[in-house]
């Protein structure tokens, strides 16, 4: 009899995003030591950069909470994409609020808009934190004021994981998605994947597919498959 596969409904879990869920490594101690530093910073803007996945959408949804502590009167506080900051926003911005935050920042922006907000936030003794896969001297961005701005913020790097972190998220992504897992899981993972924060969300989410699919734990056969359904699709940066 051949044996019966659900097809797993898509949906997205919700990643526990609080101060006590980051995991604190050396590939990011620097960032968390800054934002601890806040509202003491020596600048008043601070950029957060690395990889996709590396953790700068969870330590901004931090640094909101602790500005939102200090000034609860404010509310909280307002989170913009780059791309999405248009010209006539940031007098709307700092009326709201006195921080603001700026994710993917190097995704392209109105130029104008950003300069705007800069000389505002910084003028107005506001702060604002950006989060980018580079940093702000390497953006793409041509206005000569805005790029001389850029390149005097303080920066913090989030560098390539090493095994401490990678196992840690790995665990955090299969308990943010109510998985399971043995530690031979987790270590043989670890053997053989690329050390990429953006390879243990793929491949998490994959291995969650494909256990869902068999309705079945996750073990060791349900990873390799998952392993190899990512080779087969030409996605694979396992190796082995």
């Amino acid at each position: 009899m051949k044996e019966q596969i659900q097809l797993p409904m898509e949906f997205s879990p919700r990643p526990a995003l609080g101060k006590d869920d980051f995991l604190v490594a050396p590939c990011n101690e620097m960032a968390v030591n800054l934002l601890d530093m806040w509202p003491d910073w020596p600048f008043f803007a601070l950029s957060i950069y690395g990889e996709e996945g590396a953790g700068k959408t969870h330590l901004a949804n931090v640094f909101s909470h602790m500005i939102t502590s200090k000034y609860p009167q404010y509310g909280k506080t307002p989170v913009i994409k780059g791309s999405d900051l248009t010209i006539d926003m940031p007098p709307k911005l700092f009326a709201t609020h006195p921080c603001v935050i700026v994710e993917d920042a190097d995704k392209g922006i109105d130029e104008e808009a950003m300069f705007h907000l800069f000389n505002l936030y910084r003028e107005e003794g506001g702060y604002m934190l950006f989060t980018s896969r580079i940093a702000p001297s390497r953006w793409d961005v041509n206005l000569p004021d805005l790029r001389s701005r850029l390149s005097i913020i303080p920066t913090a790097e989030i560098t390539e994981p090493d095994d401490m972190i990678l196992s840690a998220l790995l665990v955090k992504l299969f308990d943010d998605r109510q998985l399971p897992v043995s530690p031979d899981v987790i270590s043989y993972i670890l053997k053989n994947m690329e050390r990429r924060f953006s390879f243990a969300y793929k491949l998490v989410a994959e291995i969650d597919r494909v256990s869902l699919a068999k309705k079945r734990a996750v073990t060791l056969p349900i990873v390799r498959e998952a392993i190899e359904n990512i080779l087969n699709n030409n996605q694979s940066e396992f190796q082995f």
